[in-house]
């Protein structure tokens, strides 16, 4: 008799881990995934074409029904778990089913933070996290002409664009004096906002939001900032960032810190309840890019499926942006004080490269327009390789390194 796993999110680490599972151990489980969300699995990294209006949701699912039902996965979508009995072993759903487990996969993702600021609590506020803010999204866009968009970020300036292809007036309000401060250096980030601009797109940076005004009409009339000025708006996108969604683990009693505490198997303390993804604290750390989540995937599945010891490893990763068409590429540390930059621009060709250098190799990087070497310069940084003999070619990439090399 198949022993019985549930998986509680049908996100892209929920669905991973269900593929590896299947891949390792087809016949071990019989699997359930409880989803919250009322559609098939998809690619929450696509949601911003589907926004610009480039693709719709049907070309960014990556497990139509056909695939849970050919794999023998029952998936209950738009069901919302309101308890886990651990005791027991059952998952209690809120139309008062209880399903029985043997293993259980928290896989719950994350939930968008909204800034508590006077008047956030209105229909015209939204968050951009799932396919049902976007779907809001554009039905406003239908009916709204202003849009404030609260977050510089890659997910605000994602926002931003896609409602800038639908024909609206766009803001995006940074607290910071400058874009993507997380990814970018001064300098490439306004680089990208001029870029920005051209295409449309205003900003209001280094501003701090007091409160969202409502109008008598019942619409949204101003955001006000804290230094008094105002920014008239229809409607605002709140796109500040994303908090671990731990509410269920909190309420079943696991250990949660800022988000699930888990070991190097992705076990939580309860040995029958595992967690992956956006979810999961490991070794103090938080995870929200793909990689570190498709990994603890498959080390959370080999563990399910008994085929030897697998440990999840951190390891160093790179963000690879596209922003509006603009290429983006950082890794490393771009903010050492005490390193020396390698520096080229070359704005004809709106290429900037910055090469951050400490005791003779490289510790971060910053690519701009051309992020061609940008997987050899990961390499440079994750290898501690010393660049000595090769720091006048290093700005030109890989190929003139290897070209320059045999003198």
């Amino acid at each position: 008799m198949k022993r019985r796993l549930i998986v509680i999110g049908n996100g892209m680490a929920g669905i991973r881990t269900v593929e590896e599972v299947l891949a390792l151990a087809p016949d071990e489980y019989a699997i359930t995934v409880v989803s919250s969300e009322p559609v098939v699995a998809y690619n929450r990294i696509m949601l911003s074409p589907v926004l610009a209006g480039e693709k719709r949701f049907d070309d960014i699912v990556t497990h139509p029904e056909g695939w849970y039902a050919e794999h023998g996965v029952t998936l209950l979508a738009g069901c919302t778990v309101t308890d886990v009995d651990r005791a027991r072993r059952q998952v209690l759903l809120e139309d008062g089913r209880a399903l029985p487990y043997d293993r259980l996969v928290l896989a719950t993702g994350s939930v968008p933070f909204i800034v508590p600021v006077p008047g956030h609590q209105h229909p015209d506020v939204l968050s951009f996290r799932d396919i049902q803010d976007v779907e809001r999204m554009l039905a406003a866009s239908l009916q709204r002409r202003r849009v404030a968009v609260i977050g510089g970020g890659l997910l605000g300036l994602e926002a931003a664009n896609g409602l800038l292809k639908q024909g609206m007036d766009v803001t995006v309000i940074h607290d910071m004096p400058h874009l993507l401060n997380r990814q970018l250096d001064a300098e490439a980030s306004t680089l990208l906002r001029e870029t920005l601009e051209a295409r449309g797109m205003k900003f209001c940076l280094g501003c701090l939001t007091a409160q969202i005004v409502h109008g008598a009409e019942g619409g949204l009339e101003k955001i006000v900032f804290k230094d008094g000025s105002e920014l008239p708006v229809d409607l605002v996108v709140m796109a500040v960032g994303i908090r671990p969604n731990v509410a269920l683990a909190k309420k079943i009693g696991l250990q949660v810190d800022k988000a699930i505490l888990v070991n190097d198997t992705l076990q939580t303390f309860d040995p029958c309840i595992y967690a992956v993804g956006e979810c999961v604290q490991h070794r103090g750390a938080l995870f929200g890019l793909v990689a570190p989540l498709y990994e603890q995937a498959r080390v959370c599945a080999n563990h399910l499926a008994e085929r030897g010891h697998s440990r999840f490893v951190q390891r160093s990763t790179a963000t690879t942006l596209k922003v509006s068409g603009v290429n983006l590429y950082s890794a490393g540390d771009f903010t050492d004080a005490d390193a020396e930059s390698l520096i080229l621009r070359d704005p004809a060709g709106g290429v900037y490269k910055r090469l951050l250098i400490k005791n003779d190799r490289v510790i971060g990087s910053v690519l701009y327009g051309d992020t061609n070497d940008g997987v050899w310069y990961f390499d440079l940084i994750r290898e501690q390789r010393n660049v000595a003999s090769m720091r006048e070619s290093l700005l030109f990439g890989r190929a003139e390194h290897e070209q320059v090399a045999p003198r």
